[in-house]
């Protein structure tokens, strides 16, 4: 039984451009004995050389992020969604710094899956999962590049009608407000259309609709102002989380305005 045998395994795969384990894998390719193992591979997580993103899943920590003793979740998200075998895609304000909205770098990384997963948060690593039932066609994801491969990301459209769905949780309307004014010149008509055709819910749309009119983009959303027109009745407030007060009725996108967007004071 090589003593080494542990370390390695894991230089061996960072060789190859690697950076994860599983650590069934690890086991049965080094043939160690498993309370053995589990002490080697807690000598390596305290040297910051690996780091236990969910039980059984590790990342390999290349000696450039030894320091923080963290690998960016990119490096590594396809894998980690692939070992939990669920549909998934980055989205919200991770997908919208990819996207070219980074006027606030966000502080966790955002991903939509088809289950409910517990937030994953290790050291300066934040991870925080959003489930979500209308799982979205592929044709909506993008294949985006990574250093170590790929993972699937929201499209721009796609990417703003969920921060108009996911407002609440990820800052409020407001900033989700600035970061659709750096999104807006991504966003294709015929796509945000094609995205409103699949939604089970219109309110969003019009929400999105309205605020990009506000923002300077009203050229991108007059075939979505359309389909809404054609397809609302009851009128809803531009955010649910502020009161109705003195509500200005905006009969286009059948919204009472109870929040104030220009894009000159973004």
């Amino acid at each position: 039984m090589k003593k080494d045998a542990i370390p390695d395994f894991i230089d061996n795969l960072q060789a190859q451009g690697q950076y994860y384990f599983l650590k069934r894998q690890l086991l049965e390719k080094t043939q160690q004995v498993e309370t053995v193992a589990n002490r080697s591979l807690v000598r390596l997580q305290k040297k910051n050389r690996i780091l236990l993103v969910r039980r059984g899943f590790y990342v390999i920590v290349p000696i450039e992020f030894r320091r923080t003793g963290v690998l960016p979740p990119e490096w590594f998200i396809h894998n980690l969604m692939q070992f939990l075998n669920v549909e998934y895609y980055v989205g919200l304000l991770s997908a919208a710094a990819i996207w070219g909205a980074s006027h606030q770098k966000p502080q966790e990384f955002h991903v939509l899956t088809t289950r409910q997963f517990r937030p994953i948060q290790n050291r300066t690593l934040k991870i925080r999962f959003f489930r979500k039932v209308d799982f979205p066609d592929l044709a909506f994801l993008k294949n985006q590049k990574t250093e170590t491969g790929f993972m699937m990301v929201s499209s721009p459209e796609l990417t703003a009608v969920d921060l108009i769905r996911y407002s609440k949780v990820v800052g409020g309307l407001g900033l989700v407000a600035i970061t659709l004014a750096e999104l807006g010149d991504n966003i294709e008509p015929q796509a945000l259309l094609s995205v409103a055709r699949k939604a089970k819910s219109l309110v969003p749309l019009r929400r999105l609709g309205f605020i990009l009119e506000n923002l300077g983009f009203g050229s991108r959303t007059n075939e979505l102002a359309e389909l809404v027109q054609n397809k609302t009745n009851v009128p809803v407030l531009l955010d649910p989380s502020l009161p109705r007060a003195d509500s200005r009725w905006i009969r286009k996108w059948n919204i009472l305005e109870n929040l104030k967007i220009e894009a000159d004071e973004i």
